[in-house]
C-alpha cells in the first residue's frame, strides 16, 4: 500500500532536480496518514509542477458557484460524499497541465482508496475485539451460573465481568418479586452511597416510589442519561433517592414478558458518560445475566431438593428396614400358620398334632416349658393332653381350682405375669399355686364356639427368658388358629360318625329326588312354552299380530349393520298413517276400528315380499321395512301400491268403510346412526304428505332435513336469545290523522338474531309458541316497555302492548301486569293492552274478569284486528273495550278517490258503531295518502302505518318532532 506508482514517460519532470523532488513528494503522498495531510502534500506537488490554484473539498451535491472551467475535479474520497477540487484562474488550461493534473488526481485517488480500506480494516478489527470481549464475558457469565459459588461470590464475579466491558465502578443488581411487590438488592457497590440497602432484606417497592429504580422496573425498558435528563424525561414521576450521579444507565432483567429485576451502572465522574452502545451492550449482557441468575437459583434449588430427597430416602430406608423386619416376622408367622393348617389336615393322631404344634411355636417363641389344657365337656375336669416342662413333668387331670390356668379360663383373656404380678394375684385371692413357681408365665385361652374351651401356656423358670406384650399378641394370634385346628380335629371325629347315617339318608333322598326331577322337567317344559309365548307377545302387536315397534327397531338395526358392512344392501322405511281414522273410530265404534286395523295390516302385508317387515307402531300408524331397495323409484312404487290397495273399500260386518293412507319414505344412508332416526325422518315425510293433501306418498329429502334442522336450530336460538336479551320492542307511532300529531305508540316485537339479523314476529313466533317460549318472550318485552315508557311518552301519551290468548290461561295475569307497572312506576293510564277476538273465546268468563280488573285500575283495553274474526257484536258491550283497531285488510280496500266502495262502507259502519258505543277507532296499515283522506271522510281520527313511520327502537323517537304528517 505504501509503494509509489510508476511514473510514465509522459509525466512532466523537466530536470533531474525537479524529478527527485517530485519523487519525494510522491513518497510522502503515499505515506500520508489521513485525507488532510494528503491534500497538503498535493498542494506542494502542484507548486513543484508550477500549477497555481487552491485545493479544497467539494461536496458532491454542491452547486457550482463559478464557471465549470474554473475548477478541476482531481479525486473522490470513498469515505465521504466529497471531491478534491482545484480552483484556478488560469483559463484555459494547457493540455500538458491537464495531463499533469490527471496524473496527480490518479495518485490522490489511489491514496484515498488506500486510506478508506485501512480505516475499514481498523473498524472491523475493533468490532472483532469488542465481540471477542463480549463472548468471553458471556462465557464467564455462563460459567458462573454452573459454578458452586454462593450468591455474593457470583454477584462479585458478574460485577467484574460487566466492568471488563464498560465503566462499572458503581454497580448494583436489583431483583423484583411481582407477587409481593417487593425488591431485593443482592449486590450493591457504590463509592458515594454511605447507606447501601441490606442484601438479604426484601423492601417494598412503594417505599422507593418514582425513584430511578422504580421507573426502571415499571417501564421495563433500558433507561440512560444524566439526572437532569432523566428528571426532564419522567417529570413528576421522578424522585432522587441516594446521592446524585453524573450519568446513570439501567437495563431491566426480563423473564419472558415479565420484569424480574434490573442491572444499573452509574458514574460520578464528569469525564465518564455512557453511550447508546453501552446501553445496548449492557441490555444484551443483562439477558444472559438473568439466565445465569435463574440457572444459579435452579442449581441451588436442585441442591436443596437433593438434600431433602436424601433425607427423605434415608428415612424411607429406615422405615423400609423396619418393614423388612416386620415382613420377616410376618413370613415366619405365616409359615407357622400354614404349618398349623397343614397339621390339622395331615396329623394321624392328636398326640402327634400336639407335638408338632409345640415345635411350630418353638420357632416363634421360647417354648421349653409348654402345655395345653382342655376342658372335658362330659366331666367338667381340666385335662392336660400335652405337657413338656423341666420341673412338672406330669400334669394329671384335676377339678377346677384357683390356678393360673383356671384364671385364664374364667376371664377368657390372655395373662402375662411376672413374679410380682403372681404375688399380687395370690394376695387378691384370684389364684393359688399349682406346681412349681415360674419367673414369667404367659397363657392364652383357646376359644371356639364362643366359649373358652382350653388354655395354651408358656412359662420360664430363668430370668434370662421372659415374655413381653409382643409375645403375648403373637401367641394370642397363633392361639386362634390352633383353636380352629383343634375344633376341626374334634369335628372330624364327629363327622366320621355322621357319615354312616348320611349314607343311608342319601340313598333315601336320591330316590325322592328322582321323582322330583321328573316333575321338575315337566315344569321346565311348561315354563319354556310360556316364555316363548311371552317373548312373542313382547315383540308383536296384540291386535293385528304384526311385529311391534321393538321388533321393528331390532330388524332396522340389523339392516343398518348389514348396510354398513355392504353398502349395496340398501333398504327403505315406510311410515303409514291412515287418513280420517279418528272419524271412523268415533262414528262406528272402537270394535269396528280394531277390525279395520287388522284388515289394513293384512293388506299391507300382501303388498310386500316375504323378507320385508310390516309393524304396527300404535293407533293407526304402521311402518314397513323394505329390504333390497336401491333407488327411490322402487320405494315409491311399493308405497303407491299400498295406497291403491287401501283405497279399496273394507267390508266390516254390515258396513262398507272407505279409508286412505299417507305414507312417508326414508331411504337408508350412512349418516344414520340409530334406527329411531330413520323412523323419525319417515314420520316427518308422512306429515309432509298429509300437508300436501293426504292420500299420497312423500320422500324425506334434503329440504325436509334442512327444515327439521332449521326448526331445531331456531328453537335453540330462541332459548339462547332469552338468556342473552336479544328481543327488543320497536315502537310504531299512533297519530292524529288530521295533523299527524303523535298520540301514542304500539310496542311491536323484534329479534336481533346474531346471524340472520333483525327478525319480525312472523319469522319465529309460531316456533316460539310450539316450544313454549312465547310467553317468556312477551314478558321480556313487557319489562323493556316499562323501563322505556316514561322517557318515551311522559305522562300524556300511551303505549299499546299486545297480550295474546296464551297469557289469559294464567289466572293471575292481571295481578302480574299491575305488579310490573307498579315496580317500574309506570302510570296505568299510559298503558293500553291490545287483545284479539281469539283470546276471548277460550275462557270468556275468566278473560272478562281480568279485563274488568285492569280497566278498573286505569288500563285501557283495545280490540285488535276487529272485523277479521267472528266479530260478534256481543263482545263490544260484554267486555270493557275502549278502542277498536280496524285491520289493515279493510284499509287496503279503501278507494283512491272520492268514489264509494264496499270497503269504504264497511269502515264507515265500524266507525258509526264505535261512535255509538263511545269508543275510539284506530286504523292500521295506512300506507297511502288517499287512505288517510278516505278515513278522515268517514270520521276516523286515529291511525298508524308506513305512511307516517315504520316501527323503530325507542332511541329513534326520543327527542323527535311530535308531528309525523307526510309533507
Amino acid at each position: 500500500m505504501s509503494s509509489a506508482p510508476t511514473i510514465r514517460s509522459s509525466q512532466p519532470p523537466s530536470t533531474e532536480r525537479d524529478l527527485a523532488a517530485l519523487y519525494q513528494a510522491v513518497e510522502r503522498l503515499f505515506g500520508a496518514v489521513d485525507a488532510a495531510s494528503m491534500m497538503e502534500i498535493c498542494e506542494n506537488m502542484l507548486g513543484n509542477l508550477g500549477i497555481h490554484g487552491r485545493l479544497r473539498w467539494r461536496r458532491l451535491d454542491e452547486q457550482p458557484t463559478r464557471l465549470p472551467s474554473s475548477q478541476v475535479d482531481l479525486a473522490e474520497d470513498p469515505q465521504g460524499t466529497r471531491m478534491l477540487t482545484l480552483e484556478t484562474a488560469e483559463l484555459p488550461l494547457p493540455d500538458d497541465v491537464r495531463e499533469q493534473l490527471a496524473w496527480l488526481g490518479r495518485l490522490a485517488g489511489t491514496r484515498l482508496h488506500q486510506l478508506a480500506e485501512t480505516s475499514r480494516l481498523y473498524e472491523a478489527i475493533s468490532r472483532l475485539a469488542l465481540a471477542e470481549r463480549l463472548q468471553r464475558a458471556l462465557y464467564a457469565i455462563a460459567e458462573q451460573a454452573g459454578s458452586g459459588h454462593n450468591m455474593p461470590e457470583m454477584m462479585h464475579s458478574l460485577h467484574g465481568i460487566v466492568g471488563s466491558l464498560m465503566y462499572a465502578e458503581n454497580f448494583y443488581i436489583v431483583l423484583y418479586d411481582s407477587a409481593t411487590d417487593t425488591v431485593r438488592f443482592p449486590y450493591y457497590v457504590d463509592i458515594a452511597d454511605n447507606d447501601p440497602p441490606p442484601p438479604d432484606q426484601d423492601l417494598p417497592l412503594h417505599d422507593m416510589l418514582h425513584s430511578l429504580t422504580w421507573n426502571l422496573l415499571r417501564e421495563g425498558r433500558p433507561l440512560m442519561g444524566s439526572i437532569d435528563e432523566l428528571r426532564q424525561q419522567f417529570g413528576e414521576r421522578f424522585v432522587l433517592v441516594g446521592p446524585s450521579c453524573e450519568h446513570w444507565l439501567g437495563v431491566p432483567l426480563l423473564r419472558g414478558e415479565r420484569v424480574a429485576g434490573g442491572i444499573v451502572v452509574q458514574s460520578y465522574r464528569a469525564d465518564t458518560h455512557y453511550s447508546k452502545h453501552d446501553m445496548e451492550l449492557l441490555n444484551y449482557v443483562a439477558q444472559h445475566v438473568q439466565t445465569a441468575l435463574e440457572r444459579h437459583e435452579a442449581h441451588i434449588e436442585l441442591g436443596r431438593r437433593v438434600t431433602d430427597r436424601t433425607a427423605a430416602l434415608r428415612e424411607a430406608n429406615r422405615v423400609l428396614r423396619q418393614q423388612v423386619l416386620q415382613r420377616q416376622r410376618g413370613e415366619r408367622l405365616q409359615a407357622a400358620l400354614f404349618r398349623i393348617a397343614e397339621l390339622a389336615n395331615t396329623s394321624e393322631s392328636l398326640e402327634k398334632f400336639y407335638a408338632s404344634m409345640h415345635q411350630v411355636i418353638s420357632g416363634l417363641l421360647y417354648a421349653r416349658n409348654f402345655y395345653i389344657a382342655l376342658v372335658d365337656e362330659e366331666s367338667g375336669h381340666l385335662t392336660f393332653p400335652y405337657s413338656v416342662d423341666d420341673v412338672d413333668s406330669v400334669r394329671p387331670p384335676r377339678a377346677h381350682g384357683r390356678g393360673l390356668t383356671e384364671y385364664v379360663l374364667r376371664h377368657a383373656k390372655p395373662l402375662l405375669a411376672d413374679s410380682e404380678e403372681l404375688d399380687h394375684l395370690v394376695a387378691m385371692g384370684e389364684i393359688s399355686h399349682f406346681g412349681a413357681r415360674s419367673v414369667c408365665w404367659l397363657g392364652v385361652p383357646l376359644i371356639w364356639g364362643g366359649k373358652s374351651m382350653g388354655v395354651m401356656a408358656l412359662q420360664s423358670y430363668s430370668p434370662e427368658h421372659t415374655y413381653n406384650e409382643r409375645d403375648q399378641e403373637l401367641l394370642t394370634f397363633v392361639s386362634y388358629h390352633i383353636a380352629n385346628a383343634l375344633q376341626r380335629k374334634q369335628a372330624a371325629a364327629s363327622l366320621r360318625q355322621a357319615y354312616a347315617g348320611l349314607e343311608r339318608r342319601v340313598t333315601e333322598r336320591t330316590r325322592a329326588l328322582a321323582l322330583a326331577n321328573r316333575d321338575l322337567r315337566e315344569q321346565i317344559a311348561e315354563r319354556e312354552r310360556v316364555e316363548r309365548r311371552l317373548k312373542y307377545e313382547t315383540l308383536h302387536d296384540s291386535l293385528t299380530g304384526l311385529p311391534n315397534r321393538t321388533l321393528l327397531l331390532q330388524r332396522l338395526e340389523q339392516s343398518m349393520q348389514r348396510c354398513a358392512a355392504n353398502p349395496s344392501e340398501q333398504f327403505a322405511v315406510l311410515f303409514i298413517d291412515l287418513d280420517r281414522f279418528k272419524v271412523i273410530n268415533d262414528s262406528v265404534g272402537h270394535l269396528v276400528g280394531d277390525d279395520l286395523l287388522f284388515q289394513v295390516g293384512g293388506r299391507i302385508r300382501a303388498c310386500l315380499k316375504t323378507r320385508d317387515v310390516v309393524a304396527r307402531l300404535g293407533g293407526d300408524e304402521f311402518a314397513v321395512l323394505l329390504e333390497g331397495i336401491s333407488d327411490t323409484g322402487k320405494a315409491t312404487l311399493i308405497a303407491e301400491r299400498i295406497i291403491n290397495e287401501l283405497q279399496t273399500p273394507f267390508r266390516l260386518g254390515t258396513k262398507e268403510i272407505f279409508t286412505s293412507a299417507s305414507i312417508g319414505i326414508a331411504l337408508s344412508s350412512p349418516h344414520y346412526r340409530q334406527p329411531e332416526e330413520l323412523l323419525r325422518d319417515a314420520d316427518a315425510a308422512m306429515y309432509n304428505a298429509k300437508d300436501g293433501g293426504r292420500h299420497r306418498a312423500a320422500l324425506f329429502d334434503d329440504r325436509l332435513r334442512r327444515e327439521a334442522l332449521s326448526l331445531l336450530d331456531m328453537e335453540s336460538d330462541l332459548r339462547h336469545a332469552l338468556s342473552r336479551n336479544e328481543f327488543e320492542p320497536f315502537y310504531q307511532p299512533i297519530v292524529e290523522l288530521a295533523d299527524g300529531r303523535v298520540v301514542g305508540y304500539e310496542a311491536l316485537l323484534r329479534w336481533h338474531h346474531p346471524e340472520r339479523g333483525l327478525l319480525a314476529p312472523h319469522d319465529f313466533l309460531l316456533i316460539a309458541e310450539e316450544c313454549g317460549c312465547a310467553e317468556a318472550i312477551d314478558w321480556q318485552i313487557f319489562e323493556q316497555v316499562c323501563t322505556q315508557a316514561v322517557r318515551l311518552i311522559g305522562t300524556e301519551g300511551f303505549i299499546s302492548i299486545n297480550v295474546s290468548g296464551r297469557h289469559f290461561r294464567s289466572a293471575d295475569l292481571d295481578q302480574r301486569l299491575l305488579a310490573l307497572f307498579e315496580q317500574y312506576a309506570v302510570p296505568t293510564h299510559c298503558i293500553r293492552i291490545e287483545v284479539t277476538e281469539h283470546a276471548l273465546l277460550e275462557n270468556p268468563t275468566q278473560v272478562k274478569q281480568m279485563l274488568k280488573n285492569l280497566r278498573s285500575h286505569g288500563i285501557r283495553v283495545a280490540l285488535d284486528d276487529f272485523g277479521t274474526g267472528y266479530s260478534s257484536l256481543s263482545y263490544l258491550h260484554q267486555y270493557p273495550f275502549e278502542t277498536l283497531k280496524i285491520d289493515r285488510s279493510f284499509i287496503i280496500e279503501l278507494p283512491q278517490g272520492d268514489e264509494e266502495t264496499q270497503g269504504l262502507a264497511l269502515v264507515r259502519a265500524i266507525q258509526v258503531l264505535a261512535d255509538s258505543l263511545q269508543m275510539k277507532v284506530i286504523a292500521e296499515g295506512i300506507e297511502k295518502e288517499s287512505q288517510r283522506q278516505a278515513l278522515l271522510r268517514v270520521g276516523c281520527r286515529y291511525g298508524q302505518g308506513f305512511l307516517f313511520a315504520e316501527p323503530q327502537p325507542a332511541r329513534t323517537w326520543l327527542g323527535k318532532n311530535n308531528s309525523l304528517l307526510p309533507a
